[in-house]
Formats: structure tokens, sequence, C-alpha cells
């Protein structure tokens, strides 16, 4: 049996390798010295940078904080979040343990589970720490928590809500007619060729389809919940597959290519070449609207059996360079002032993580005058929450499914 000093200084020796960079920064318990700290700083944002709303909003987060904090923060627009995991991962290859190229990533699903596995992240329990965790709504939202399953202990901080909602065009289409599940989806686009398509994998919307219907047709849905079983995989993952290759001679250009994006295929929709499309946030179609990018015609809708739902994060690597101005910037993106204006489908439309009965009576005034807009759906409208499979589910499903569909093969 070793001695306990022996066991304490063994587990402190794990941490440290696991969090390599933590007493480089000031503990966000201590949130003057983080503001100190982080004055002056310049933050690399890696994020998504294909929608003009979400860019925008993002500029706007950093005139906020080039105002009060003097940070600057640079929005690093990836089309992939996986490229900014491979960054951190080369950088560790290399021993770059310190002044890392990012800063703040913009996360879920996968690419947290691959991080935090790997030990590329920044240290456990800071966003608890953050002044504005006390407005989040940690205890009724369980994906605020836990992440495709894998918990979040604390490494990176919730963003956002999300859930999947479908869109038609109602001048073509008729409520009566459309689809209420993956079957009747299937069904659909036979009588209607060509008027449905999802992006490529692994496009996040078009991967986050794919689980749509995996859950729906699996035998048994709680064998997601946890990691993948190799010899159990085909057998598995069987319905869905061939659920695709029933779909796929159906759907626009009869799966010879797939839509880039969500922007790509909410064009499609506006130009009347698709008649259902779907995406990750219940206001996503009131947003284009009010941007003009759909017809006022369009309206939402979800499969009464339930949709697929999860949580947004931002999280900070290991080795960032400006780990305080990156505390700042998390904090700031969790403000009841930024979180309502990104909950404002004229900005975005993105649902909040934070709790109305948290808030101060001018706070939830802010939320209280949003207007959700005309294809926005209540609360009690979008139907069951469907939770994500374990993030190893989506890795082994997006690599059968680029062997046998993408394009060339």
């Amino acid at each position: 049996m070793k001695p306990l000093s022996c066991t304490i200084a063994l587990t402190a020796s794990l941490a440290a390798a696991a969090f390599p960079a933590l007493a480089e920064t000031p503990d966000p318990a201590d949130w003057e010295a983080v503001l100190a700290a982080a004055e002056g700083q310049k933050v690399y944002f890696n994020a998504w940078g294909g929608s003009t709303q979400i860019n925008a909003y993002i500029d706007w987060i950093g005139d906020r904080l080039a105002e009060r904090h003097d940070i600057d923060l640079v929005h690093v627009k990836l089309d992939d979040t996986a490229n900014a995991v491979s960054t951190v991962v080369a950088e560790k290859a290399a021993g770059r343990d310190e002044g890392g190229s990012i800063d703040l990533i913009w996360i879920n699903g996968e690419n947290f589970a691959s991080m935090k596995r790997q030990g590329l992240l920044f240290a456990p329990d800071w966003t608890t720490k953050l002044p504005n965790w006390a407005f989040v709504d940690h205890e009724t939202k369980p994906t605020i928590t836990v992440d495709f399953t894998v918990p979040t202990d604390g490494l990176e901080s919730p963003w956002g809500m999300a859930k999947m909602v479908f869109f038609h065009d109602s001048a073509r289409t008729d409520a009566a007619d459309l689809p209420d599940g993956a079957a009747e989806l299937l069904e659909w686009a036979r009588a209607n060729p060509g008027r449905f398509s999802y992006p490529q994998p692994p496009d996040f919307v078009g991967s986050s389809f794919l689980k749509q219907v995996l859950i729906e047709t699996v035998d048994d849905p709680s064998v997601l919940q946890a990691p993948v079983v190799e010899a159990e995989f085909e057998a598995v993952t069987e319905p869905l597959f061939d659920y695709l290759d029933a779909l796929h001679p159906h759907l626009w250009r009869s799966a010879r290519t797939f839509p880039k994006d969500y922007p790509s295929m909410s064009q499609l929709l506006a130009d009347g070449e698709l008649d259902i499309t779907f995406a990750f946030n219940p206001a996503e179609a009131s947003n284009a609207i009010a941007n003009q990018l759909l017809p006022e015609t369009v309206r939402s809708f979800t499969f009464s059996g339930g949709t697929l739902a999860n949580t947004h994060f931002v999280a900070i690597p290991y080795n960032a360079n400006a780990k305080a101005g990156a505390l700042v910037t998390a904090n700031l993106l969790l403000s009841p002032e930024a979180q309502a204006r990104k909950q404002d489908p004229e900005v975005w439309g993105d649902p909040t993580v934070l709790a109305m009965d948290k808030l101060s009576e001018e706070d939830r005034a802010r939320f209280e005058a949003l207007d959700l807009g005309i294809a926005t759906l209540r609360p009690d409208e979008l139907g069951p929450s469907l939770a994500e499979p374990h993030p190893s589910w989506m890795t082994r499903i997006e690599e059968k499914w680029a062997a046998r569909y993408a394009v060339g093969n």
C-alpha cells in the first residue's frame, strides 16, 4: 500500500499533466485579478463563420469587449470546428504548451469529447466561477452540464440552447401534408422527389439529421447513450443506413450532390428548389425572414415524437495565450444583455441558457420585450427533446457515411 503522501503527489501530478496551464492564469474566483490580467489582451476566438448574422453578433461582442475591457476579439472563422481541435493537437505534439494560437473555441459534442479525452482543455470548474454563472439554468437544463453524454466538469461554458426544427413554405406546402417523423419523411420524399435534402456530413447540421434518423430507427435508443461497442456497430446502425439507401434516390439531385451547409440548404428553400429544410435553432426561420433571406410565408414544425436537442458552449484550450481575456469573453457571453440580444430573431434568435427566475426585473424585461418572430414555435409547440448519442457514434457513422455516399465514391 502506497503512503498517503505518495498518493496525493501522484494525484497532483496527474492533474497537472491534464491541465498544465492552470497556474499561469488568475483564478476566476478572483475576478478583479482576471479583469486586470485581461486588459490589453488579444483573444483569438475560433468559431463557425458560415452565418452573416452570427458573425455580426460576434462583432458586437467584440465591440463591447473593446469598450469595457480593452480586449481585442479576433473572430477566426471556421468551416469545421475539428480544424481548431487539430491545431491544438498539433501544438501539443510540438511541445507548444504556452502561447497557443487559439484562446477560445465554439464547441460541443465530438470535438469537446476529443479535447477533454486528450487533456487539451483549460482547468476544470472555471465555468462555475464566472460571475454570470449565477444566472445559468443548470438545474432544469441537463445538457448544460452533460454534453452528448459526456460530463462538462466546468471545462466549457454554455452559450446557447439548440433544438432541431423543420421549415416549409406555407405558400407551396400545406401543413396538413407535412411528415411527422423519419418514417413519414421518407414517404413524403418518395411522393415529392427532389424536394428535400440535407447538408453533407461532417457538417454539423447534416450529421444532426443522421442522428435524428438513427434515434428514430434504432431498436433500442438507450444503447446510444454509451460508447460504441465495435462488434455491435454494424447491427445497431443497419436501420439508419437502410433508411438512407431508401431516401437518397428521392433527394435533391438524387443525392449526387448535397448542400454544403445550412445556409446553402436554406437558400434552396428560398429559391423554391426545396420544400422542407431544417436547422438547430427554433428561431432560424424568423431570423431569416427578418433579414429578408426567406419569404414571410415560411413556417416551422417539429415531430411529435421529439427532435434532437443540445447545448453549445465555448471552451479554452490548455495552452491558450490569453486565458484571462478568454474568461472575460466567456463571462460576457453569459450576461443577460448579451443573451437577450442573441435570442432576438432579428439578431440571431439563439435560445438563452439563463433562468428567468434568477434575473433582476430589469433583465427579465429584456427577454419579455423580445418579439420571437412569426415563424418561431412556442416552447409548448416544440415537442419532446431527444438526447444526443455518445460522441463515438457520430465519429463512426460519419466515417461509414463518407465511404458509402460521399461524392466521388
